[in-house]
């Protein structure tokens, strides 16, 4: 299979009875543009707040809106039909109680019976009232629709409601499910972003770097079925964020993790400082010339590997680092990317990748990059994954 491209899959949106339902369309173009062919079923309910022909045209494929002689619920979600996921969203809570209880009274739900009894992915993403959705038997439903292996995502909670989840992570979490979760089990660490190093009360030093890299590895590792704990000042969806601000912080923080978890990999994609200068208390007089003192600062990199014996990936940053790069693959970090100092800041990048076996560039948009190095480490020696590929 294609680790990196949902393109030919088949998903099934079934739509249910909630407001949220006009976010739908959105929801199908996005599924579109990432190849994936889309098939609409609507519930009476939700008929009632957007029309099929929208979702029709949204889908260019009629929608079914009843269950008719042909069954196209076993068409579809029946063994070996043609579908490869079924994404109920908008959830409502009356679908989620129909679907726990087995109940199949509407096409939504004797789609979702169909899914559950063949066992094919299945994801759910909840939109109701927040008092619905604290309701005691939803709480139990929920937990007994992921103890099913059923996906259900975390809601928005805004203005008293549990708004349906953000349209990328509903794609997110479609295609964790796709991919089948080679990385399922596995813990992978990221530290990416710039750090910043407090010169005086309001000012900092920083780098260039946007943390784009970081972003775009920590969700190819969370879409391939990984833990990930992405160490940072930013905040990414679906992942578990450690905010931090400077290199101390970030630093205190990997140790922390890496002393009292299990960690498979550590990727160590930010501008980590190599320097912090000496603080001045209060704010520095404009106007004026200073000396400013940079002492260095120890490197996190060579730690995590030397004390924990973590596999791990390195940056380096410019092609005139490529001596710097082979060496450090030869005191044994598993792989290193060199980046292109243009990198800083773009959308694109051109990286070479090293490890003990090859040294290969690969370039694109970084969210297409990420995912080609994260398909060299899935099948590399020192990274053997325990899933499915």
């Amino acid at each position: 299979m294609n680790l990196r491209s949902i393109k030919g899959k088949t998903i099934v949106l079934a739509v249910t009875g909630s407001i949220a339902a006009v976010e739908t369309i959105k929801l199908v173009h996005a599924l579109r543009r990432k190849g994936a062919t889309v098939q609409g079923v609507m519930s009476q309910a939700a008929c009632g707040i957007i029309h099929p022909d929208a979702l029709t045209y949204a889908t260019g494929r009629p929608v079914i809106t009843r269950i008719s002689g042909m069954v196209e619920h076993v068409l579809f979600c029946g063994d070996g039909g043609c579908a490869d996921l079924l994404l109920i969203a908008p959830c409502t809570a009356n679908t989620i109680g129909k679907i726990t209880a087995g109940i199949d009274d509407t096409p939504v739900t004797t789609f979702a019976t169909t899914a559950l009894g063949r066992g094919m992915p299945v994801v759910i993403v909840p939109a109701m009232h927040h008092s619905m959705y604290r309701h005691p038997a939803i709480t139990e439903s929920i937990q007994k629709l992921r103890g099913w292996g059923v996906t259900v995502t975390d809601p928005r909670i805004e203005e008293g409601k549990a708004k349906i989840s953000d349209t990328p992570e509903i794609i997110l979490a479609c295609e964790r499910e796709l991919f089948k979760k080679p990385l399922a089990g596995r813990h992978v660490l990221i530290t990416s972003g710039p750090c910043r190093e407090p010169l005086d009360d309001v000012r900092v030093l920083t780098t260039r770097s946007t943390g784009l890299m970081g972003r775009a590895l920590a969700l190819w590792a969370w879409r391939l079925g990984a833990r990930v704990t992405v160490v940072h000042a930013d905040s990414f969806p679906v992942v578990n964020n450690i905010r931090v601000s400077s290199a101390s912080d970030m630093r205190e923080a990997v140790l922390n993790i890496c002393s009292n978890e299990q960690v498979d990999l550590y990727i160590s994609a930010a501008a980590i400082s190599d320097f912090a200068p000496e603080y001045f208390s209060g704010k520095i007089e404009s106007g004026k010339t200073i000396d400013m003192r940079l002492n260095p600062l120890p490197k996190l990199l060579p730690e995590v590997t030397g004390r924990y014996g973590i596999p791990a990936v390195g940056f380096k940053l410019g092609w005139n680092e490529l001596e710097k790069a082979r060496k450090m693959v030869r005191d044994g970090i598993m792989m290193v990317v060199v980046n292109t100092p243009g990198a800083m800041g773009s959308f694109e990048n051109s990286v070479l990748l090293i490890d003990a076996f090859e040294e290969k560039v690969i370039e694109g948009p970084k969210e297409d990059v990420a995912g080609m190095i994260w398909e060299v480490l899935l099948h590399h020696p020192g990274f053997r994954t325990g899933g499915q590929e």
